[in-house]
């Protein structure tokens, strides 16, 4: 009896952690056996000795829901503008409101990735989000201007080197704010340039 190899999902998984091969989660060595014989564990490394599989080490780690419906959880999670709750995962991936709860919880954390500061030459800017009045409805409508009225105001910083972004809401765009985010997100010494 041969061995049934990965499905569709577990190799788009595989091949978006390890591009280059797989590389063992517990002790990074590349000299790896794949298609091991063990029903959950098909890769085994031969310098540390551990059995692993491509959710060691991530969100999916110990979870009973196949591939397929993580890759279509991450792809509903990502692609939504306003948010996906646990009760539409539920009906979408016809998974239990429990587990949509708790597989979303999961990717939601994995996300939260530890804030990195940028080394630039870095580029800051600021914008105003939210939406016209006139497509408000009436209670809430401000009815004190126009432009930046009732709109929250976002900072967000590039780092010109590695394109990566940053952003985060402000109280106020003063000076004295906006320096003490971009502090914050770069490192002593950065070469800064703010957009007017």
């Amino acid at each position: 009896m041969t061995k049934k190899g990965p499905g569709k999902a577990e190799r788009w998984f595989i091949e978006t952690r390890w591009p280059g091969g797989p590389h063992c989660p517990h002790c990074g060595s590349t000299n790896v056996q794949s298609g091991a014989k063990h029903p959950t564990m098909p890769f085994r490394c031969r310098t540390c000795r551990k059995r692993f599989s491509v959710r060691t080490g991530t969100a999916m780690q110990a979870s009973n829901l196949g591939y397929r419906t993580w890759a279509l959880a991450i792809y509903l999670l990502t692609t939504s503008l306003k948010g996906v709750s646990s009760m539409k995962l539920h009906r979408d991936l016809k998974i239990t409101q429990k587990s949509a709860w708790h597989l979303a919880h999961r990717l939601r954390k994995a996300w939260a990735v530890e804030q990195v500061q940028f080394a630039g030459p870095v580029e800051v800017d600021e914008a105003y989000v939210g939406g016209k009045e006139a497509n408000k409805h009436e209670s809430k409508k401000r009815r004190a201007g126009r432009g930046t009225v009732g709109k929250t105001p976002v900072v967000g910083i590039k780092d010109r080197a590695t394109n990566r972004i940053a952003a985060r809401p402000v109280a106020t765009t003063d000076r004295e704010t906006l320096q003490g985010v971009v502090r914050e997100y770069t490192v002593a010494g950065a070469t800064i340039y703010v957009r007017n």
